[in-house]
């Protein structure tokens, strides 16, 4: 994460405010736009060394359009039969200079979306840090938004981040934010018992300091803490350094039965599995989904992972699992599409979002931002790829699929599914 993505909420906020008066000028009833097309537009870090996670999300998105041959068939409130155009628009909200999202481009990107009369729903965003950004620009213009990806409970549970948090967020008033995944209270919570069951009783705690990982780290820590396990120290990491070895040595003179790292890739996490072995640290090291991708295992080395132990949660099923509900069908689908099969897991979100985007515009049955949202939050029972879900008042997805994954022969592999339990 880049240093944007730790600034305090107010500061990201007023930002984003800025942002809104001073690159474009919104009228609430927009009279242009083509009738018969609707816009899906997402913003993801499409630059820099998210790329694999978000072309996969991005992937997924295409199959869901492709399925309908982009276009969609609705019945309006009174009736009558329409078909609508779908158009996808691929935002990128990083730059070649950052190599990550930054709050310039997320607010640019979400003021396009709010000023084009033809975009309906937003997907997005990839960084929690980003969604903070946009959250309140798109909330004024009544855009649904579908996250593949962000795990902040802040962004949606009150109590549970900023005071000021989600309030802050819907200056309208209204909820029109949601996401498919389970947040960092539900992932902290089943790694920390996830690492009781695996025998360790002694842990050490590093983060990224990013809202992300310092966020889940903190989540792991009073959850490690409530099962009796003991935590050494929480310390947050530099992710500018190029290595780690002191620390990781200090860490071994503590003597930990595991290191849990609160972070992604890009802020360090397969460093951090060099360094523990070229010192000897020989425990597990656990991280979140934020280090579920290739590029971990490329800036680790595979070689790396046949000396230590890497467990990572994620929220959800990877692919070789997925085996009931939508699951074998999109991956049926994505190999005929693509001609490879999905690799990378958040491929099965970006589809999934692909889909309840289309079902919201469905179940409207109209051209029209505000009745899209509230057709959204009110979907039930929908059929994903691992499971059975519904939002519930906040937007958040009642899904508790979890697994729990290490890496063999330089991939990952599955190890168990993770569940909340007392």
């Amino acid at each position: 994460m880049n240093w944007k993505a730790r600034l305090p909420l107010v500061a990201l906020v007023l930002f984003a405010a800025v942002g809104i008066a001073s690159l474009f000028t919104y009228k609430t009833q927009v009279a242009l736009g083509d009738p018969n097309v609707i816009k899906i537009a997402s913003s993801m870090p499409r630059s820099g060394s998210a790329r694999g996670q978000t072309d996969s999300i991005a992937d997924g998105l295409r199959l869901a359009f492709h399925e309908i041959d982009y276009k969609l068939d609705v019945t309006t409130p009174t009736g009558e039969k329409k078909s609508y155009r779908i158009e996808y628009l691929d935002f990128d909200d990083a730059t070649a200079a950052a190599g990550d999202w930054t709050i310039e481009q997320e607010i640019t990107n979400a003021n396009v979306a709010r000023n084009d009369p033809d975009v309906m729903v937003y997907i997005g965003t990839y960084n929690s840090g980003a969604a903070k950004v946009s959250m309140p620009i798109l909330n004024k213009a009544n855009l649904l938004m579908i996250s593949p990806a962000n795990t902040t409970p802040g962004l949606t549970k009150p109590k549970m981040g900023d005071p000021h948090e989600p309030a802050c967020y819907r200056p309208t008033g209204n909820i029109n934010y949601t996401r498919i995944v389970p947040a960092d209270d539900v992932q902290g919570d089943v790694a920390a018992l996830w690492t009781k069951d695996l025998g360790a009783k002694r842990v050490y705690i590093l983060d990224d300091n990013s809202l992300y990982g310092k966020g889940i780290a903190d989540r792991f820590n009073s959850t490690a803490k409530r099962l009796g396990l003991e935590v050494i120290a929480q310390q947050s990491i530099d992710p500018k350094q190029q290595e780690f070895k002191p620390l990781m040595q200090t860490i071994k003179d503590k003597k930990p039965d595991l290191v849990y790292f609160g972070g992604t890739t890009q802020t360090k996490g397969g460093q951090l599995c060099k360094d523990m072995v070229s010192v000897g640290l020989k425990v597990p090291l656990m991280g979140p989904d934020g280090c579920m991708e290739k590029a971990f295992i490329e800036s680790a080395g595979a070689e790396t992972f046949k000396e230590m132990k890497f467990y990572v949660t994620f929220g959800g099923l990877p692919v070789d699992q997925l085996k009931e509900h939508r699951g074998p069908a999109f991956i049926k689908s994505f190999t005929e599409l693509y001609k490879r099969p999905p690799t990378e897991a958040y491929a099965a979100y970006g589809y999934e979002c692909g889909l309840v985007a289309l079902e919201s515009i469905r179940k409207a049955g109209v051209k029209d931002r505000d009745t899209i949202r509230k057709a959204g939050l009110g979907i039930k029972n929908f059929v994903g790829t691992a499971s059975i879900w519904s939002f519930d008042a906040n937007g958040d997805t009642d899904s508790k699929a979890m697994s729990g994954n290490t890496v063999v022969d330089g991939d990952f592999q599955f190890v168990r599914k993770l569940e909340l339990r007392d």
